[in-house]
């Protein structure tokens, strides 16, 4: 099946009606990517992409905490202790690694830096890689593998000092 001009201005449309920030839509073996900039005007990149296998077939991984990760919760109005959280931009599922046999994209105590891919989110069986807007320490994993996320959720807590 290939994805066609009218296929196209419809995703720019319905991208450019809300608040949608990214949208990447696969068919077969053909990739759609808009993002909107900065501008707002959404921005189209097509790419060929070879089948992968699907992190759907992850296992559930438990998280840990380290003891200097936000003891408050600041979807509850309490403090994070400096930590800056790293959130959910879509309702989907939660991915630390690219492949059921891959290392998670991120373990706590890694170092990020902005732009990179810290884990999947699958929405609509859409695979959507998750780029951080934060540099820093990873010291919190605050979703399990495999769990649903909602928009805004809390996904990692990052220490912009560490």
């Amino acid at each position: 099946m290939k994805i066609d001009i009218d296929q196209i201005r419809e995703l720019l449309a319905i991208v450019s009606a809300t608040d949608i920030t990214e949208f990447t839509l696969e068919i077969g073996e053909e990739k759609i990517t808009v993002k909107k900039a900065l501008s707002g005007v959404p921005q189209v990149a097509t790419t060929y992409t070879p089948q992968v296998e699907s992190p759907r077939l992850l296992p559930r991984q438990t998280t840990e905490t380290k003891p200097e990760a936000s003891s408050g919760n600041a979807e509850h109005g309490e403090s994070n202790n400096g930590l800056v959280p790293v959130t959910s931009p879509m309702v989907g599922t939660f991915y630390r690694a690219p492949s059921p046999t891959a290392p998670p994209y991120v373990e706590i105590g890694d170092r990020i830096a902005i732009g990179q891919t810290i884990c999947i989110i699958e929405a609509m069986k859409l695979m959507n890689d998750m780029p951080t807007e934060v540099s820093g320490r990873i010291v919190k994993v605050c979703v399990d593998n495999g769990s649903t996320v909602e928009y805004g959720q809390h996904l990692f807590m990052v220490d912009p000092k560490g």
